[in-house]
């Protein structure tokens, strides 16, 4: 009985020593090759087993497109191959649903391993990696928040909080022009771009401090 793979890298290199390296297994049968977002949610992914998938594609991003493909076809198993090692990437593969999460410096005989055992529905993400991964965030996320002012800490709990920059003005009786200049301020400090990653950071850094709470 053949493994049915289907690769999705935008690099046609990368496609083609994979295909050759898988191809060469007598029980793993290679249905589509694809590069982008696009052609994966486009091609009929009814007959296969496993997704072998890049997480930096061209028109998208190959983590959100395991969520998607996962929840239209959940026996679908997705494995995510990818040149860089990013802690959160591991935990967004892990949230959504992928079975593996593999660097590309990964040995072929070890690839090969892990499309048979996510085949067989046996999830290669070990739960302490994902510990471990989640420890590191916090701890980095810490350091940066500790260089905050005592009034931008303010301003990052109560976005933590979820309120709107307005309100957070009204609760510190602040010039809303102000809040800004804070929130600008504590993205360059925090190394962040959007106000949203300040929050997802608050509502981890409370979701942790009520834990050890209990």
């Amino acid at each position: 009985m053949f493994i049915r793979t289907m690769l999705i890298d935008d690099h046609e290199v990368v496609r083609r020593g994979l295909a050759e390296l898988l191809s060469a297994e007598a029980d793993i049968e290679i249905v589509a090759s694809l590069g982008s977002v696009g052609e994966a949610l486009e091609a009929d992914l009814s007959s296969v087993d496993v997704a072998v998938v890049d997480v930096r594609l061209p028109d998208g991003d190959g983590i959100d497109l395991v969520r998607r493909l996962r929840s239209q076809l959940p026996n679908l198993h997705c494995l995510v191959l990818t040149a860089y090692e990013d802690d959160d990437a591991l935990l967004d593969a892990h949230a959504a649903g992928a079975s593996a999460y593999l660097l590309k410096q990964v040995r072929g005989t070890d690839l090969v391993r892990a499309i048979r055992t996510v085949a067989s529905g046996v999830t290669l993400i070990d739960p302490v990696a994902v510990g471990a991964a989640r420890e590191r965030i916090r701890c980095q996320g810490l350091e940066r928040v500790d260089g905050l002012t005592a009034q931008e800490r303010r301003v990052f709990d109560l976005i933590g909080e979820g309120m709107s920059n307005r309100e957070i003005a009204e609760r510190l009786h602040l010039a809303e022009k102000t809040v800004k200049n804070y929130i600008t301020a504590m993205l360059l400090k925090l190394g962040m771009e959007r106000r949203t990653e300040v929050a997802a950071l608050a509502a981890r850094l409370d979701e942790r401090g009520r834990r050890r709470s209990a």
